[in-house]
């Protein structure tokens, strides 16, 4: 399996005991509905199966697993910091009326004043709010997603129309 035929779900942070467990962070929001009997960590850009004896999801967007044959902490150290992809056919449904912030990735951003600023390439969550990073003639503009800000979203059209700040815009032109 490569990379294009699965999707990103997190990565291995750190090992937990001496027999092998680690713990897993995930990055992909609905983990609780995963099927996480068989995950495959990124090792030299190759995705190599790992087979999950026993797992237990935690609160916090994470879970402490052992996997087949990873028996020792030093198996398991080499495993830390590794991504974990899942097949593509295991993608959880969401209801289409399930709109969320990073749902705006490829959105094209229209500003009131500036006018059309670029395509939205990232959606990242801070502990108080999201914010967007799009693509301004190669420089990274960011811009909170607040309600204040925006005007309005067209998925259809994939268009996000906002009023930023005043000079917010013009700091990145410079």
């Amino acid at each position: 399996m490569t990379i294009e035929e699965s999707f990103y779900i997190g990565y291995v942070s750190k090992t937990r005991g001496l027999k092998g467990e680690v713990q897993l962070f995930f990055e992909f929001e609905d983990y609780n509905e995963l099927d996480l009997d068989v995950i495959f960590l990124e090792v030299n850009k190759k995705l190599v199966p790992y087979f999950v004896d026993t797992i237990k999801l935690q609160k916090n967007s994470t879970a402490y697993a052992t996997f087949e044959d990873v028996d020792h902490i030093d198996k398991a150290q080499a495993l830390v910091r590794r991504k974990v992809y899942l097949p593509n056919d295991k993608m959880p449904e969401r209801d289409p009326d399930d709109f969320r912030w990073t749902d705006l990735v490829g959105f094209l951003v229209i500003d009131e004043e500036h006018g059309e600023l670029g395509e939205i390439i990232e959606v990242r969550e801070m502990p108080q709010q999201f914010i967007a990073t799009v693509d301004m003639d190669g420089k990274d503009l960011m811009f909170p997603l607040s309600e204040d800000l925006i005007l309005g979203i067209d998925a259809e059209e994939e268009i996000i129309e906002v009023d930023l700040p005043e000079g917010l815009v013009d700091l990145y032109k410079e």
